[in-house]
């Protein structure tokens, strides 16, 4: 269940409480009446079935609390309660497989910010990557591939283009688009510096290597990608965090930036082609199949749909 917490302007009060009284997916109705501040009105507290969260939301925004007062969700990771149990009983759907297209937009827009903190683990990945192709380890491949923060901006993409929202599309666009360069230029200059000291040579690259996978693109590339987009969005519009996890280590887009990195600075131009190639392919494919998954999931169940607002 979601915890549900509303400063409501006094005028529109009683209409919010009737939306929380009347829908069987919410119990645990509260009425701190007067208790907000800034902005001024009363506090209404809920706790409401995963499943229903969006049509309760979508009733509340309605009304205009979200413009005039605000609304604020909150995981409840346990709940000991015969109400709350007949609420998500009651409530329509499946709990596990409700998706909550507000929680999901401020999410991925969280994740999608070009920030210091997004730059640093982009370039730590792509230098992992290089690493791990220098010294020819599939297991520092896959420690960059962990690394990497770029699903989020990928999924927000996804979300953007689905719901809409061009805010969305140009927040990710432009952390892909400065993201990937930045790291790709940093590891191709600390490539450099190895190479000036004679840490690493166009041998590094050359002959046949485990880690060779990485710029080799074909139909596999591309069948990986969109497997790993849709199980990549399918975890985070259910939750389950955990399976990202094995979403990042099927992908190569990390690696693939850093291996353009230490193959432009070698002199190794058709693996940087190709390396190129397979980021794009990767890219591409996990784009598309993360939006094919939001817009069957908006459409089934018909009640689960994004909120248009502004």
């Amino acid at each position: 269940m979601l915890h549900l917490r509303a400063v409501c302007p006094p005028a529109s009060t009683e209409r919010a409480l009737a939306v929380l009284r009347e829908h069987p997916g919410a119990t645990h109705l509260v009425l701190f009446a007067g208790a907000a501040i800034d902005p001024k009105g009363d506090v209404l507290e809920a706790d409401v079935a995963r499943e229903a969260t969006d049509e309760v939301l979508a009733a509340l925004c309605d009304l205009g609390i979200d413009r005039d007062g605000g609304i604020t969700l909150e995981q409840i990771d346990t709940s000991l309660s015969d109400a709350a149990d007949k609420a998500e009983l009651d409530a329509p759907g499946d709990g596990a497989d409700a998706l909550v297209w507000e929680e999901l937009v401020a999410r991925t827009g969280e994740e999608s910010r070009l920030n210091a903190t997004y730059l640093a683990f982009l370039v730590i990945a792509c230098l992992l990557a290089a690493a791990g192709v220098i010294t020819d380890s599939a297991v520092t491949i896959v420690g960059a591939m962990v690394v990497g923060p770029e699903f989020g901006p990928l999924a927000a993409l996804a979300v953007g283009l689905v719901c809409r929202r061009g805010d969305l599309v140009r927040r990710a666009g432009t952390a892909l688009a400065v993201g990937f360069p930045v790291a790709i230029a940093v590891t191709a200059g600390l490539t450099w510096v190895g190479g000036r000291v004679g840490l690493l040579d166009a041998a590094a690259i050359s002959g046949d290597h485990d880690v060779d996978f990485v710029y080799q693109v074909g139909v596999w590339s591309l069948v990986v990608a969109v497997l790993a987009g849709a199980a990549g969005m399918l975890s985070m519009t259910s939750a389950k965090s955990a399976v990202l996890v094995g979403v990042f280590i099927s992908v190569t887009t990390v690696p693939a930036a850093g291996y353009i990195g230490v193959a432009a600075v070698l002199g190794q131009w058709g693996k940087v082609l190709a390396s190129a190639g397979q980021l794009a392919v990767n890219l591409v494919g996990i784009v598309l199949a993360a939006a094919l998954v939001l817009l069957v999931r908006r459409r089934v169940p018909a009640r689960n749909r994004p909120l248009s607002r502004g």
